[in-house]
């Protein structure tokens, strides 16, 4: 009784408890996070309140190094429904919660973090809605900023390096922008092969999907043949499903055919088993400086040879992809799609 008490309470401060039949959206954004009360005690603990459903991903999207809390804030008595190869059916009035932060030494995450932006999803009668945060200097409150923001970002990395770097906060068109599937905006993560994983619920390890079905909050999940990404960082899967892993978070929700950047030809999602629409021996659609005068995306066993690395391995933003988020090079992920070309074996 009292979980379901602050779902409503939640969900009353979100305006999205009446009128749901109606066309017109009856949701207008909070001026502060903490207007939401969504977390308890001091905001910047983000300690959730009973109703937010924590979650992880088995492969994260890059975004600068920085390290991300998720939670989902389902309506009262309501659940997910389960699909297999899409993102999942969350009903009206679905908030996903997404916060960006910094641990200020990531080799000793105990001397504390530097919050930069939370970044929900509202699920309304229209559709989805990006609602973008920005956290004020005092790491009291974030506050609702359309435009965007471009933070200097200074940490200690894992081998006690200081690392100092700008980290730009999409505005909310661009947060559109990589949500867009077909002509329908939807959430990225929220799927079947990047949640089946094992997590830590109360002190116990169990599996994420299992435990949400378990609880009732996701309906229609199969006994087995549940599908899973990798873990690009975990090393005892196999190079090219950590690889594909990589791609299909990183690029994937963008390069298929249903995404943004679906005329250029190049697939990579999970879904794609087409090695020329991967982009083996494929030529760009477009050329110019993005093909860095490299003749195909993937060349088998050559990455320096190959458009996919090139356009990886750089910042330059008239080259580089990812387009939006991502203002360092990940070296780890060029490491790893590097070590994957240059596995392939001509077709």
């Amino acid at each position: 009784m009292k979980a379901l008490i602050i779902f409503s309470i939640l969900l009353f401060s979100l305006g999205l408890m009446s009128h749901l039949d109606s066309s017109v959206p009856t949701f207008t954004p909070k001026e502060k996070l903490s207007d939401y009360q969504f977390f308890t005690g001091t905001l910047s603990a983000l300690n959730p309140a009973p109703a937010l459903i924590p979650y992880e991903l088995n492969s994260s999207l890059f975004s600068n190094y920085a390290e991300k809390l998720r939670f989902i804030v389902l309506p009262g008595g309501s659940h997910m429904n389960y699909h297999s190869t899409q993102p999942f059916d969350l009903p009206i009035g679905t908030v996903l919660i997404k916060n960006f932060y910094y641990p200020l030494d990531f080799s000793n995450p105990g001397k504390g973090r530097k919050l930069i932006e939370t970044r929900l999803l509202v699920h309304e009668t229209t559709g989805w809605n990006a609602l973008p945060y920005i956290w004020n200097d005092e790491q009291t409150d974030a506050f609702y900023d359309v435009a965007g923001d471009t933070r200097t970002i200074t940490y200690l990395d894992n081998k006690g390096k200081k690392q100092t770097t700008n980290y730009v906060i999409p505005n909310k068109n661009q947060c559109k922008g990589c949500h867009t599937n077909g002509k329908e905006f939807l959430p990225i993560g929220i799927s079947a092969r990047h949640l089946n994983k094992t997590v830590r619920f109360s002190g116990i390890q169990g599996n994420q999907l299992k435990e949400w079905a378990n609880k009732g909050w996701l309906k229609g999940l199969p006994a087995d043949g549940i599908p899973a990404n990798a873990d690009w960082e975990n090393t005892t899967a196999s190079l090219d499903a950590r690889a594909r892993s990589y791609l299909d978070i990183n690029c994937g929700h963008c390069h298929n055919a249903a995404g943004p950047a679906n005329t250029s030809g190049l697939f990579l999602d999970i879904h794609n088993q087409d090695p020329h629409l991967l982009g083996i021996h494929k030529t760009p659609i477009a050329a110019g400086r993005g093909s860095g005068t490299l003749s195909y995306a993937i060349v088998p066993g050559k990455p320096e040879k190959s458009i996919l690395v090139y356009r990886m391995n750089t910042n330059d933003p008239g080259i580089a992809m990812p387009e939006l988020g991502r203002e360092q090079i990940h070296r780890e992920g060029v490491a790893l799609i590097s070590n994957w070309i240059r596995s392939l074996q001509t077709p």
